[in-house]
């Protein structure tokens, strides 16, 4: 194999330079002090870095990862899709109108999943608590068969549609007796909320329940002796209220007990209103906090 140039260069100036120190070791020292100092080579051949090559349209000016360049420009192509919807940036008009027609104030923080309403009825504090890892949750459970009417769909044959968001299914042409089926709908998700009623001398009501197709669900009715045990979030409120006898299902009580406990809890602004809130809140707010999550991605692996 043929040397490099470069390489053959090398050595010469090596042996050039070792030759030329024994020589100048050989002489007194008096006339070492009249050796003016000059370079053995051209500045140019000793310090010359070697060249390196960058992508002018890198958005790194470190070095990074094999794969850095790639997720980020994936994370920027996904914010660019989820920012053509908009469905982040302004709240639609049916919440704005709930919000400004009930009395409940929202308090929703960028990053966490809880929100709260709140409001004031008499001498009493209402909140209703719920999240968007709901919505996460059931995600999963869409895809269960199970959970689709199939009453109205063909005995025999495949259903060629999808419940995932963007899928695509190749319309097939209907015989002429053939019967037309409509697609199976996705089922309403359950929004749990957590439904504390606050009197400053009487403790607490926490009432557990779901909003789902317009309607509020009651699961359990619970009854705290003070504020703080139904409110606090440390590991002793919560290991006392595990403790408590809560009572019996909400479904096992008398009827005519159960109704006027509805009744007490629609007085209240528990009631369908709100029953369309919740799910339609999380809906919009999940689609907000997952933009926010891919800025975040994004910022942190170009950073």
């Amino acid at each position: 194999m043929m040397a490099r140039p470069y390489l053959a260069l090398g050595r010469a100036m090596r042996s050039q330079s070792v030759c030329r120190s024994a020589s100048i070791a050989a002489r007194p020292f008096s006339i070492l002090r009249q050796i003016p100092h000059r370079s053995l080579a051209p500045v140019s051949m000793v310090t010359r870095a070697p060249i390196r090559f960058f992508s002018s349209t890198s958005v790194f000016s470190k070095p990074s990862g094999t794969v850095d360049e790639e997720l980020f420009a994936k994370l920027q192509n996904e914010i660019n899709v989820e920012t053509e919807l908009g469905e982040h940036e302004q709240i639609p008009e049916n919440l704005q109108e709930f919000l400004d027609t009930s009395q409940f104030k929202l308090n929703d923080k960028d990053g966490m999943e809880e929100v709260e309403l709140v409001r004031r009825f008499g001498d009493e504090t209402v909140r209703v608590i719920f999240s968007i890892a709901d919505l996460n949750a059931i995600d999963e459970k869409l895809d269960d068969p199970s959970l689709y009417d199939q009453e109205d769909l063909p005995e025999t044959g495949e259903l060629e549609s999808s419940t995932k968001r963007g899928a695509n299914a190749e319309a097939r042409p209907a015989e002429e007796d053939e019967p037309e089926y409509e697609e199976a709908s996705e089922p309403a998700y359950p929004a749990r909320l957590n439904i504390t009623i606050e009197k400053s001398t009487s403790g607490a009501l926490q009432v557990e329940a779901v909003a789902q197709d317009g309607m509020i669900i009651v699961e359990n009715v619970h009854y705290h002796p003070s504020v703080e045990l139904a409110t606090a979030q440390t590991a002793e409120a919560d290991w006392e209220r595990r403790g408590r006898y809560v009572g019996p299902p909400f479904g096992n009580l008398d009827e005519d007990l159960q109704v006027l406990l509805e009744r007490y809890l629609d007085e209240r602004g528990i009631n369908t209103a709100l029953a369309l809130f919740v799910p339609d809140y999380i809906d919009y707010k999940e689609q907000k906090e997952y933009v926010s999550w891919l800025k975040n991605v994004k910022s942190f692996v170009q950073a």
